[in-house]
């Protein structure tokens, strides 16, 4: 799991426009011209992928028109919670932030719902305890929330359907809510479509759209990170269409 983050952040933007600058620039004495040119198109992007108009509308276009009502002829029956990120802490791993977000709406929910919860998600680190172990602490912890079921294994977002959509089964339960990041549950509502679940997304707050002020225009330290995480999305939006 750890080495498909890292060949990730390899992938997608914007990690791989500073390798992108640093090639151009090993090219400058051999190839100049295509050195200058690799360098400029890579400051360019990473400019615009810094800049909060860009980010922000990256992430929101991915939020728009969830449906967020149940079916009524097939009410969910349990809350799934998916994995985010973990911390290690001196007292061992914890919820990282995306995490600790998603585990907060689901305890929202769950008060709302009384639906029982599995979380799911699996090691990142290997020796650490899994995604799932973790948020299942923290949700009983800090939450008072009780945890049914923990799935461990999963690496992925299409894992996670796959594997929480089987562990669901033998329990006769065929509709569930799913709460992740805003930004992640189009993808998620993707990957459940390839189970037997029904299920309805339960977003974390949504990203609001930027007001396209002039500040918004300025390149933030934050928003690198905001189009990373929209840019992974969008390519696993089209990698689960084309499957």
């Amino acid at each position: 799991m750890l080495s498909k983050y890292i060949l990730l952040l390899m992938i997608v933007p914007p990690l791989n426009l500073v390798i992108a600058i640093l090639v151009g620039w090993l090219l400058l004495r051999t190839r100049p011209r295509l050195g200058r040119w690799i360098i400029g198109c890579a400051l360019l992007l990473l400019l615009l992928l810094g800049i909060p108009a860009v980010a922000e509308t990256l992430l929101a276009a991915l939020e728009t028109d969830l449906p967020t009502a149940p079916p009524i002829d097939k009410p969910p029956a349990a809350i799934i919670v998916l994995g985010g990120d973990i911390d290690r802490t001196q007292e061992g791993a914890d919820v990282g932030q995306l995490t600790l977000d998603r585990l907060r709406t689901a305890a929202v929910l769950y008060r709302r719902t009384q639906l029982p919860v599995l979380v799911s998600g699996g090691v990142v680190i290997p020796g650490e305890p899994s995604v799932g172990e973790v948020m299942a602490t923290s949700l009983q912890r800090d939450f008072q929330v009780p945890v049914r079921w923990v799935e461990p294994r999963s690496k992925d977002t299409w894992e996670n359907a796959q594997d929480s959509a089987a562990m669901l089964k033998p329990e006769g339960i065929t509709s569930a809510y799913v709460v992740t990041s805003a930004w992640h549950e189009r993808r998620s509502l993707m990957a459940f479509s390839h189970t037997s679940l029904t299920v309805t997304p339960a977003p974390t707050p949504l990203d609001s759209w930027p007001r396209f002020i002039a500040i918004d225009f300025v390149p933030r330290n934050g928003n690198w990170a905001k189009s990373y995480y929209a840019l992974h999305e969008w390519i696993g939006c089209v990698w689960y269409a084309i499957r």
